[in-house]
């Protein structure tokens, strides 16, 4: 890619007046250089069935096409037309809680043949319309696509075709493999499988859910093939991909195993919304945008973020430059908001975008103008960021799974507490906090030797080939740092009857029998020295180490026997093993520990000031200085002589860098 992609989503088709012309203008005056268009308009495009009408996107790509715009073509397959539920109303995904009615979007079964035939032919309309234009730069197939809680009686067909070859047709194998005979949920003829909906046996459960997961791959590969008998050599094919959500972009994307789905994709694309105002802290900007860039190893495309959206996110003054910035500093080469006006009608009018209901040039748009203007300027230095990131951590959607069904904090009482995403997060975050950046990889991933140090965040469920791995990495030099709620299952969820930490007790030096609930628990030992006293937090398993460091012990007169956090040597490499939940202090000093022994530098700053780098199309390191507070800050220059992009400052090494209340330095350093 030339430049950085700055732009929005625009919808012609919801204006509530002629507004094109003015559009593109004030677009012009903002630096905007792309568009996303059409992906959620198929009853647009086809307002009764076999009725077409592009017309709407047609005098888009016309008004771009003069303005020298981009326009990227989403396929509007994500919401289904009326009159296509009104024939076949099966159309409508039959999930656990029955089958849907008409209204919101996502709502469909993607491996109904009737949608896939209607979609495929709105598709290919869509695409004799767009891909010759100069002006489409790119595809985005689909929007945001999960498998929607799709569970009727086609899919479960397909599922237990799916667990027929799984198991080479031996039902035997299946019943002792999840573990079937309980509660006389045993399967002996094909025939006689019941509706999976209802199971509640965690292995099948946890298996279907996989399986869903499946057909979100075949359902974008799909998607992709028809796209690539129509684009060019020069257009790509992204997909905007999503996260769990809790009121914002949060943590692994329960529905969708990212990892897989992006394989037909020529660039990876990504959707983040973000805590703002005073909860601005960055960290959810870059841990989509480290996702992102480590599906596909290399760039990706932000295809949405906010612009203001809810008032609790209406950014103040820098922050939207800020987290554009924040975006470019993870390897992002778009920054493209959702979306350019405020709607006037429907769900989301209180989403707002760029321009406010009234049309009318405001702050947030303002800020926009100097952020298209600075792009226009310096973005050749930006583009196509790439990073050596010596640090990864493994994510697994299968651990994520179980942990669904065997909550970490579950008791007779119910399913409560905290979940995967939790501890990762608590992981990432953290690392976050120490301006230590890093990659994310998956159980496929083959490259585990390109890092120095790897972090399990609760890698509840996992084959034996990958803790085989796991140990080898080790073994062969590698710092590994696992957290509790490792190693206990097989992919199947069927818990190990062997000791725990099932296989990688070999690495970690460490065994253990028995876990509880942390009450009035504190730690001890020499990690903890200098810090007032900590408690164990969520969950603890009571280690017993067998070659194993100690690092940190329960204090508690039941517990005190039992380590909390242990280190161990073996072969050239050291593993930690961090068996209960702590605070996010405590986990900075063990993983600066691993840092040391991996020999990763630690970097003197800390949050609110973040730095990450990388190196540019010019082969020149980059360093982006960001500050995440309402306070001025200082930070000291890390790289040789460099020269701030956006200011001319000069400074050397060691140089004061001043950052203003929520503002940023972008340095490039020079021979």
């Amino acid at each position: 890619m030339k430049e950085i992609l700055f732009g929005a989503a625009y919808y012609d088709e919801y204006m509530p007046c002629e507004r094109l012309e003015k559009d593109v203008a004030l677009m012009k005056k903002a630096g905007i250089n792309t568009v996303r268009i059409a992906e959620s308009t198929w009853s647009t495009c086809e307002p009764q069935e076999g009725v077409f009408d592009f017309s709407h996107v047609e005098r888009v790509m016309d008004a771009m096409e003069d303005a020298g715009i981009h326009v990227i073509i989403g396929t509007p397959t994500y919401a289904v037309p009326a009159w296509m539920v009104k024939s076949y109303p099966d159309v409508l995904a039959d999930t656990v809680k029955g089958r849907g009615i008409y209204g919101p979007r996502q709502i469909m079964d993607i491996t109904h043949p009737v949608y896939r035939y209607y979609g495929e032919r709105v598709i290919r309309r869509l695409m004799e319309h767009t891909a010759h234009r100069k002006c489409v730069i790119g595809f985005q197939v689909d929007n945001e696509t999960k498998y929607y809680g799709t569970a009727g009686r086609n899919v479960q067909e397909k599922f237990v075709k799916y667990l027929r070859e799984k198991f080479n047709g031996n039902l035997d194998a299946m019943n002792r493999e999840f573990g079937l005979d309980y509660w006389s949920n045993r399967i002996d003829a094909w025939e006689d499988f019941p509706d999976v909906r209802g199971t509640i046996n965690g292995s099948l459960g946890a298996e279907f859910e996989k399986f869903q997961r499946t057909l979100v791959d075949e359902y974008l590969e799909w998607q992709a093939g028809i796209v690539r008998e129509y684009k060019r050599e020069d257009q790509f094919i992204t997909h905007n991909f999503d996260f769990e959500w809790r009121g914002h972009s949060y943590g692994v994307q329960p529905d969708v195993n990212h990892f897989h789905a992006a394989r037909p994709l020529t660039i990876a694309g990504v959707d983040i919304y973000h805590p703002s105002q005073e909860e601005l802290t960055g960290a959810e900007i870059a841990f989509g945008g480290d996702m992102a860039r480590s599906l596909k190893q290399g760039n990706y495309l932000v295809l949405e973020t906010e612009a203001q959206g809810f008032p609790c996110w209406t950014p103040y003054k820098g922050q939207l430059r800020l987290q554009a910035y924040s975006h470019l500093a993870s390897g992002a080469n778009s920054v493209m908001y959702w979306h350019w006006h405020s709607l006037h009608n429907a769900i989301e009018t209180y989403w707002k975008g760029v321009l406010s209901h009234d049309f009318q040039e405001n702050e947030t748009y303002r800020e926009a103008c100097v952020i298209g203007r600075e792009f226009s300027q310096i973005g050749r230095h930006l583009v196509n960021l790439r990073k050596e990131n010596r640090v990864a951590i493994l994510v697994s959607n299968e651990a994520l799974t179980g942990l669904k069904w065997f909550g970490i904090e579950a008791t007779a009482a119910g399913n409560h507490g905290i979940g995967y995403n939790d501890v990762v997060r608590w992981i990432y975050d953290t690392l976050y906090q120490m301006n230590i950046e890093c990659d994310f990889i998956w159980p496929e991933s083959r490259d585990l030797e390109r890092y120095e140090m790897i972090l399990v965040p609760a890698l509840y469920a996992a084959p034996d080939s990958l803790l085989e791995r796991l140990n080898e990495y080790v073994r062969k030099g590698g710092i590994l740092a696992a957290t509790f709620k490792s190693a206990f299952t097989n992919e199947n969820l069927k818990v190990s009857h062997e000791i725990q930490p099932h296989i990688l007790k070999e690495c970690l030096g460490v065994r253990y029998h028995q876990f509880a609930l942390p009450k009035n628990v504190t730690l001890t030992g020499k990690i903890i020295e200098g810090h007032e006293e900590l408690e164990a937090q969520a969950f603890m398993e009571l280690l017993l180490p067998e070659q194993a460091e100690v690092l940190a012990s329960y204090s508690h007169y039941a517990w005190k026997e039992y380590a909390a956090v242990t280190k161990n040597s073996y072969g050239r490499g050291k593993a930690y093993y961090i068996g209960c939940m702590t605070s996010r202090e405590l986990l900075e000093e063990i993983l600066a520990d691993a840092c040391e022994e991996a020999g990763i530098e630690r970097n003197r700053e800390r949050f609110p000031v973040i730095v990450r780098k990388g190196k540019n199309d010019f082969g020149k390191q980059i360093y982006y200085y960001l500050n995440y507070s309402q306070e001025e800050q200082k930070a000291f220059y890390q790289g040789s002589s460099g020269r701030n992009l956006l200011t001319e400052e000069r400074y050397g090494k060691e140089d004061v860098i001043c950052l203003s209340p929520w503002s940023l330095a972008v340095i490039e350093e020079e021979p």
